[in-house]
Parts: C-alpha cells; sequence; structure tokens
C-alpha cells in the first residue's frame, strides 16, 4: 500500500479522537457546564466500574481462546519493555533537568506509563473500519484488534498501579519527609504550622505520609509487644511472622487498586475464551446464555465514547494547571514521542528475527502502537491520591496530548508500512 494511502488511514482514527475529545473539552467549559467536576466524577465512576470491565470482559470473551492467548504470549513482555525503557529514560531526564524532587514520580510515571488501553480501543477499531481496509476483513480486524487492545488495557492496568502507584508514592513521601525536616526545629518560626495540632495546614501529600508513618509506628509497637509477650511464654512462629509480613506487602503495594473492575473483567473474560464450555453457553447467537454476553457488551459499547469525553475534559485543567517548567515537558514528550518509539521498532525487528511473534500484522502493529501512545490518564488520579504535582500532572497531559494528534498520525503510518 502507497505511504501517502497509509497516511490517510492513520489520520482518520486520530481525527476522530481529537473531534471527541474537543466535544468533550467544550461540554466542560463555564458556559455549557455539562461537564463539571461532579459530572466528571460520576461519569469517570461509570467508566472504571461498569463500562470499562463490560467492554474489557465482552471483547476477549469472544475474541480470545487457549490457542490465541498463548500466541499472545509477547504482550506482556513488550508491555514490560516499555515501563522499563521509559524509566530509564525518566531518570535521565531527571538528572538532565534536574527536576524538583516532589516530581520524580510524575516524570517517571509519564515517561514509561503510556495510555495502553484507551488509545488502542480507540486508534485500531478505527483503522479497522476505512474503506482501504489495511488489515483485511472488517469483522475480523474488528475482533482480533478489540481483543488485542483488550488485553493491552487489562496487562497496563497491573502495571501501572503495581510501579507507577509506588514510584508516586514513595516520592510524595520523600517530599513530605523533606518538607518535616526543613520546618524541624532548625526553624522553630515553622513551628506552629507544622504542628500536629494544625494539621489541616499540611499539604495531601504530607498528611498522608504522616498517616502512614504513625499507621507503622503503632504497627511496629504492637508487633514488639506480641514479640515480646510471646518470647515469654516461647510460642512465636515462623508462620506468625510470614503471614504480618505478607500483610504489610500487600498493604504496599495497594492489592485493591491492582485487581481494579478492568482488570477482574479482563480476567473473566479471559476465563470465557480460555474454557470451551463457557464459551459454547455465552458466545454466539446459538449460544443459550447469549443474551447474558449481548447486555454486557451492549453496556461495552459506551466505554470509548466516554472515555474519549472524560479525556477531553479532563484536559482542560491543564489551562489552569500551575506552572512547570518547560525542559521538564519537552523532554517528556521527546521521551514518549521520539525515543520509545524508535526503541519499539527495534525490538520488534529483534523479536520477528528470532521467531518470538507470529505473523499478524495487526498484532505487530499494536506491539508497536504501546510504544507511541501518551502517558497514561490513570497518572492522574494517582497524583492526586497523594497529592504530588497534580497542577504539573494536568500541564502535562496538556501538552503530550496535544501533541498525540500529529505523533500518533506519523507512527501509525510508518508501523502500518513496517508491517503490512
Amino acid at each position: 500500500m502507497e505511504f501517502w494511502k497509509l497516511f490517510v488511514t492513520a489520520l482518520m482514527p486520530v481525527l476522530k479522537v481529537l473531534f471527541l475529545t474537543a466535544i468533550g473539552t467544550i461540554l466542560a467549559l463555564d458556559r455549557f457546564g455539562i461537564l463539571k467536576k461532579d459530572a466528571r466524577m460520576h461519569l469517570n465512576t461509570m467508566v472504571f466500574f461498569v463500562f470499562t470491565p463490560a467492554f474489557a470482559l465482552s471483547n476477549l470473551a469472544e475474541a480470545i481462546t487457549f490457542k490465541s492467548l498463548i500466541m499472545l504470549w509477547f504482550m506482556p513482555l513488550n508491555i514490560l519493555l516499555t515501563f522499563i525503557i521509559g524509566s530509564a529514560l525518566g531518570w535521565l531526564l531527571i538528572k538532565i533537568t534536574r527536576a524538583p524532587r516532589h516530581l520524580h514520580g510524575l516524570v517517571l510515571g509519564c515517561c514509561a506509563a503510556g495510555n495502553l488501553g484507551n488509545m488502542p480501543l480507540i486508534i485500531v477499531p478505527a483503522v479497522c473500519k476505512e474503506t482501504s481496509r489495511p488489515f483485511g476483513d472488517e469483522d475480523a480486524c474488528n475482533r482480533n484488534g478489540l481483543a488485542y487492545a483488550s488485553l493491552s488495557m487489562a496487562l497496563g492496568n497491573i502495571f501501572i498501579w503495581t510501579y507507577v502507584y509506588n514510584l508516586v508514592r514513595i516520592s510524595s513521601c520523600k517530599n513530605s519527609k523533606a518538607s518535616e525536616v526543613d520546618d524541624s526545629p532548625m526553624n522553630p518560626a515553622s513551628l506552629p504550622k507544622t504542628s500536629p495540632d494544625n494539621i489541616s495546614t499540611f499539604p495531601v501529600g504530607a498528611v498522608v505520609f504522616a498517616e502512614n508513618i504513625s499507621q507503622a509506628k503503632d504497627s511496629a509497637n504492637g508487633l514488639e509487644i506480641e514479640i515480646a509477650r510471646h518470647d515469654r511464654v516461647g510460642k512465636v512462629t515462623k508462620q506468625a511472622k510470614l503471614m504480618k509480613l505478607l500483610k504489610k506487602l500487600a498493604e504496599k503495594i495497594n492489592l485493591k487498586a491492582l485487581l481494579a473492575p478492568a482488570t477482574a473483567g479482563s480476567i473473566i473474560g479471559l476465563m470465557i475464551g480460555v474454557i470451551p464450555q463457557f464459551q459454547k453457553a455465552l458466545v454466539g447467537d446459538n449460544a443459550p446464555l447469549h443474551v447474558i454476553e449481548d447486555s454486557v457488551s451492549m453496556l461495552g459499547d459506551a466505554a470509548i465514547p466516554a472515555m474519549t469525553l472524560l479525556v477531553g475534559a479532563n484536559l482542560l485543567n491543564g489551562l489552569k494547571g500551575s506552572s512547570m517548567q518547560l525542559p521538564i515537558i519537552i523532554g517528556i514528550i521527546i521521551v514518549r514521542y521520539v525515543a520509545l518509539p524508535a526503541f519499539g521498532i527495534g525490538i520488534l525487528k529483534g523479536a520477528i528475527h528470532i521467531g518470538l511473534i507470529h505473523h499478524d500484522p495487526l498484532y505487530k502493529f499494536l506491539l508497536l502502537l504501546q510504544y507511541a501512545v501518551p502517558p497514561a490518564v490513570s497518572i492522574s488520579t494517582i497524583t492526586q491520591l497523594f497529592g504530588a504535582g497534580v497542577g504539573e500532572c494536568s500541564v502535562v497531559m496538556l501538552a503530550t496530548y496535544g501533541c498525540a494528534s500529529a505523533s500518533l498520525t506519523l507512527w501509525s503510518t510508518l508501523f502500518m508500512w513496517l508491517v503490512l
């Protein structure tokens, strides 16, 4: 296929995304007031708990089988490589720009974690519907593409909520600890403001950190008392210590966030697709329980437009966000839209040469696309949880998603030219 036709094919999905994003931004303006803060919160709750898991469940159940799942084994490794390479480049960016300590987690997260769910779910079906049909039959392309993108979304959620979540948490804790040192008795004039009796003056991240420290101290004191008591009677067991360690580990990695509804929906969808008895009972027009799968699929159809409108509405915060160093923003854009896609092409070429990837142009296209997407929207939620760089995150999101229109078009064109 000619390069110009591929460019037009790649441009159309991006224009659709931009159009829906612009509508979301307009609806969030004060003049219209449709997607105000409360409305966005409620819509985001529906997307998070209902639309996204339903979308992942229905698409994976329809398209994934045990055989195809084995063939997709390279995708988790590919996503892991995007996080590793992005983290290394983000660390270099921090050293070069000398980013403030409280922004370290934000910079590393934006460089490492891409939007592996929303963007592929929007771009891949749109490419399949183009009249040029670069990936063959529209129905087969759409079915397989949505399954690949749904699996990408599930794996991306796991990596984001285990890796980026803890990066931002550690960064915010270090910044809070540094603030406490600065406001220590070395500076008596600041004591009344940082007194425990006046905790309302603390930043959100400091409050979270203080609560964690208090809980840790209480837990440590309780553990010492428990061990001392058991030492007197000689009944301290290795199992009890192991259980306490596992409990603390579970609290640190945030298992509740890890098992997000989208991940749970993906797991259920995979189970239905992999187990033939479940698939025969639920999937297909002749399945006895197909009405359940059809209903879930109908709910899932609302995921893409709702997510895209929310992206546009949330980007409005970037116009009101706090100031951020321009070199950091430019560095994140270079990492996400220049360095990572270049690494992705090299990795995919090497994997194909070794024979690690099965011959499916659409699958290869999605693997490459995972290196070129903008930062994950979930990073905004994580920064809000710890109060670390919330305004700066809005500015980064506005800049990166603004550049994504041109970047995704050019890289998608090149990716299709390479895999077709």
